[in-house]
Parts: structure tokens; sequence; C-alpha cells
């Protein structure tokens, strides 16, 4: 074993053990120690789904790029494995940066990720060149093909960056491999390049399969590509996004596209496009078809602008989304927590027909580990309320507010008093479609709010550091409202 990788893996032995549960999300990926970001390698490995991810496991912060490891049964539980890449080649020696897995017929395990390999210009810039390489195990132990890098700068199309060349997710279909990667094409945008492998070791460039013209931001990252509902899906996060009104936020930001794929062409064809998620922390997508048949997203719960803000003492930074299942319903993707959270479901408090105008509190709803639907009726259709509010992870100091604003039919979630030491960006409106009845629910586990509109027509995803302490829940109105709730704890 190499060097690095051993060196990571003893640190690992070393703390792992040692981590205290109470410090970590019940049911949210995290590194245990140090730092991730995009999930990785997101596949299904005899009968049991991995994910990787962007690792560094030695600081809080980001540093040459590693392989963490994870695996579970039913995307609610996950056991740690050992890192399973270190930047430890001629190709690859300052990051194994995003890739993706699959299994091959033979019953390995295959990696294709972007390696980096930097380069000092003669006026001191350092430009990172990036390629693309393979590794092959067994589910815990991976060995870098001897081939690598298995595309580089002469396999992209005129006027593609070498540069930005990276991130490539995997798929077996119609009897080869194919592989979507993100590049930076000539006009300096970005675009997703598919490339595709009669083995999954030779590969070749395909087609350019949908490209940005400077319309979504510049380079795409992290792309991934699927057939959903009897349309294609392609999932990307472009890099310096400016805003579009509400459905777009500015820098690092996130898209998907809805559409049809001209398979001669080899291109996607557009028929919708829109946010993938509407909060401050979301990034980075990657999918899997589950073993019965389900679309299941995951991201990293984080973001850029947000990530040097950190818990003193807390021993990571960073962590997983809950697992998604996608479809697509009027033409737009929807998202819901996986169905599996269900089984940790305890404790169900339930209430009916309850009016809402002043601050209210209810008995028995509360909590930093939960999963809470939360129903809203205007008392009065022909008065319809001017906010309804939902206030959590509350103490007397800190508190994060959800609000419904019926007039432009917005959300608004501020967590301007949720913890964080610094001044980011805290508030995040967004546009939601007018029904007769708002459906809200929540996922909440220790450092994090997981926002579902409507039955998944929109999700919001945000990192709060509020004290676990600070575990209640209120409710107000500005008029009347009529809500139900039901509550569970998540017991993992």
């Amino acid at each position: 074993m190499k060097d690095k990788l051993q060196r990571a893996r003893l640190f690992e032995q070393k703390y792992h053990p040692n981590l205290s549960k109470f410090d970590q999300p019940r049911f949210h990926v995290t590194g245990g120690i140090g730092w991730i970001n995009d999930p990785n390698g997101f596949s299904v490995y005899q009968g049991e789904y991995h994910l990787f991810y962007q690792y560094y496991p030695y600081d809080t912060k980001w540093g040459p790029m590693h392989w963490g490891h994870v695996k579970t049964s039913d995307f609610i539980r996950w056991n740690r494995l050992p890192c399973a890449l270190a930047p430890e080649e001629s190709y690859d020696k300052d990051g194994c940066f995003s890739g993706g897995a699959i299994e091959l017929p033979d019953g390995r395990h295959l990696l294709m990720y972007t390696g980096v390999r930097n380069k000092r210009r003669s006026n001191g810039v350092v430009d990172g060149y990036q390629t693309q390489c393979l590794a092959v195990g067994d589910g815990t132990n991976y060995k870098k093909y001897e081939g690598n890098p298995v595309l580089d700068a002469k396999d992209l199309p005129e006027g593609g960056s070498p540069i930005d060349f990276r991130d490539p997710k995997i798929w077996f279909e119609d009897g080869k491999y194919w592989a979507v990667i993100g590049n930076r094409p000539a006009d300096g945008s970005g675009s997703i390049l598919l490339f595709e492998s009669e083995n999954g070791f030779q590969w070749k460039f395909s087609s350019v399969l949908s490209s940005c013209h400077n319309q979504y931001g510049k380079m795409w990252e992290c792309p991934d590509f699927f057939e959903l509902d009897g349309k294609h899906v392609l999932l990307t996060s472009p890099q310096n996004m400016t805003s579009m009104g509400l459905e777009f936020h500015p820098g690092n930001s996130t898209l998907c596209i809805i559409g049809r794929y001209d398979r001669d062409r080899r291109h996607l064809l557009r028929d919708n496009t829109q946010a993938i998620d509407y909060g401050t922390d979301f990034y980075a997508t990657q999918s899997l078809l589950s073993l019965d048949g389900r679309r299941i997203m995951i991201a990293w719960m984080q973001s850029w602008e947000s990530s040097g803000c950190k818990l003193k003492g807390l021993p990571f930074c960073g962590q997983m989304t809950l697992p998604r299942e996608l479809s697509i319903r009027d033409g737009r993707l929807i998202q819901n927590p996986v169905r599996e959270i269900e089984a940790y479901r305890s404790t169900k408090v339930s209430y009916r027909n309850v009016m809402i105008s002043d601050e209210t509190n209810l008995q028995g709803v509360f909590g930093r580990f939960l999963d809470m639907t939360v129903t809203v009726r205007p008392s009065n259709r022909e008065h319809m309320y001017r906010y309804f509010k939902i206030f959590v992870a509350k103490d007397g100091e800190r508190v994060t507010m959800i609000r419904h604003k019926p007039e432009n039919n917005t959300i608004r979630v501020d967590r301007s008093r949720s913890g964080f030491p610094h001044d980011i960006v805290n508030v995040r409106d967004f546009p939601i479609a007018s029904h007769n009845e708002l459906k809200l629910r929540l996922i909440m586990d220790r450092y994090s709010l997981e926002l579902f509109v409507n039955d998944g027509e929109q999700s919001a995803s945000f990192v709060l550091y509020t004290p676990v302490s600070a575990d209640s829940i209120s409710f107000s109105c500005d008029g009347a409202a009529i809500i139900d709730v039901e509550k569970y704890d998540i017991e993992v």
C-alpha cells in the first residue's frame, strides 16, 4: 500500500474509535474527522450502497483531496470504511478529485476520478492540469490502474481546457460504458462532455452533451445524467452564476436541465431548467439507481461561501444531505426524503385543525432530530393571512425562521441567528407554486435543516450551528391560519 494512503488509514484508525456520537449528526454522512466536500462514487456494489467523498482527514479545511468511504444498506445508517484513494501518483499528486463508480461484470468495483497535477508558470501562476483516472477494488481496497490517465488533454474537443476538465460520472447502458465530464470550452463558460468505452478502461470522446454558452454561470462541475419518468435529466453545479430572479442565486449554484436525449447526435434537447435546491448549503449532486428501481440523489450540504465558518472544537467540517428520491411532476424535478427514514421514526406527536395567530407552542413539538410535516390553510379563504412563520432551533437567543408570504408565493428561510460566526449569506427567498394549502416537511439532524415544500416541488438545505439545546419550535401568523402538525423524533 502506498505511503499516503497508509498514513490516512492509520490516522483514521487512531481517531474514528474515539469519535463521540454526540458530536455527529445521527443520519447524515460526515467524514467523522477532517474536511469533506463533493460526494463521489455513489453506486451499488454487491448489494449495498457505497458512497465516497472528497476528503482531507488532517484538518477541518480543504487540503490535498483523498477519497473517504462509507456504505449503507438503507441510506440512513452508514458504516465507515477505510480511506479509498490518496494523492500519491505523478498524475494525481495534487489531488484525487471527484468522480463516479460502477460494478464491473467480474465483480470488481471500478472508480473513475479526476487526477490533478499542478504546474507553475514562469509568472508564478499555478495551473492544476486535470486528467481522468481509474482504480479498481473489492469494496474496501482499491488499486490505481496501470494505464492511468485514461483521458487527458489530447482527448478533448478543440478549445477544451485541460485545466477545467473534471468530475466524471460513469454508467453502463446499451452495451457500453458512458461518462459525463465537466469542461470549460473556448467561450470560457461550461459544457458537459460525453465519453464512451467498450470495457470501462479504454475511453474516447463521443459528443458535447450540453453547453452553457455563458447563460448559466461558467464552469459546470459535478455532472450527472440519467433517464427519469420518460425524460432525461442533467444535473450540474455551475460556478460564477449570476442571479436570475429568485430561481438561481449567484456564485456557486445548481442547475437541473430536463429534456429529451437525441441519441443520434448524443445531445440533450432542453425542455425546462430550474435550480435543484433553493437553500444556502447544497452543491455537487450524485445519484444512483437503487436496487428497487428508484433514482436516489445525494449532495454536499455546505457551500464554499460558508465553509470557513466552523464550530470551535468540532472534529469535522462538511456533511451530506439526506438521500432523496427523485421524480418528475408537471415538468419539474421533485425531491423527497428517502422513504427508509420512516423506519427510524419514534414518538409521534399529532395535531389537527389548530388555529394560529399569535406565536404558539404546541406540547411535544420540539427537537433537533426530527421529521415534521406542517400543513397550513387560511382560516378564511376570502382573507388570506399576510405571513405564516415557523421558528425552529430556538432558545432565548437563537432561532431559525421559515416564513410563507402568500402575496407573492415565496418562502423565506432566515438563519441569521443560527450560530454562524461570520457575516455570510443567511437569508434565502425562493418561489413556490400556488396551492389551496401549503405543506412543509422539515428534516432536522443536529446541525442541519432540510425543507421540502408541497410534496417535494422545492427543497432547501441549510447548515445550522445553533447549540443542540436550542430545540424549541413555535408557530405564528400575521392574520390567522389553521395548521395540522405531524412530528416524529428520529432515532438511529
